[in-house]
């Protein structure tokens, strides 16, 4: 008795189903979530990163992606490149996309 009565509801929500654009709700809900915590701060984040290696000038201090620190020497816009003084008597050439942050800029004022 038990199974026809399970059968019988199963017979009545199915011919109540539809629901139309309110079954849509959750799955745009969570493309709305989702759009606000990952894919608006990661375009900010690029916007920030262009600015800053947009903005580089001989004599700042910054780190690389790879964790050299340095002082640019040098700017070559031909090739999109940064010469950057390791040492007295080191000097890496990079892309400038390689920088992760700059540390200290070089007001010049000595």
């Amino acid at each position: 008795m038990p199974w026809t009565i399970i059968l019988a509801a199963g017979e009545g929500a199915a011919k109540g189903g539809g629901g139309g654009m309110l079954g849509l709700l959750p799955f745009l809900l969570i493309f709305v979530i989702f759009y606000f915590l990952i894919l608006r701060p990661q375009s900010k984040q690029q916007k920030e990163r262009a600015k800053m290696i947009g903005q580089l000038k001989q004599g700042d201090s910054v780190v690389t992606i790879g964790g050299v620190h340095g002082t640019i020497a040098g700017i070559r816009e031909k090739d999109n490149t940064l010469i950057i003084k390791v040492a007295d008597n080191l000097k890496l050439t990079v892309d400038r996309s390689a920088v992760n942050r700059v540390v200290g800029k070089d007001d010049g004022a000595k």
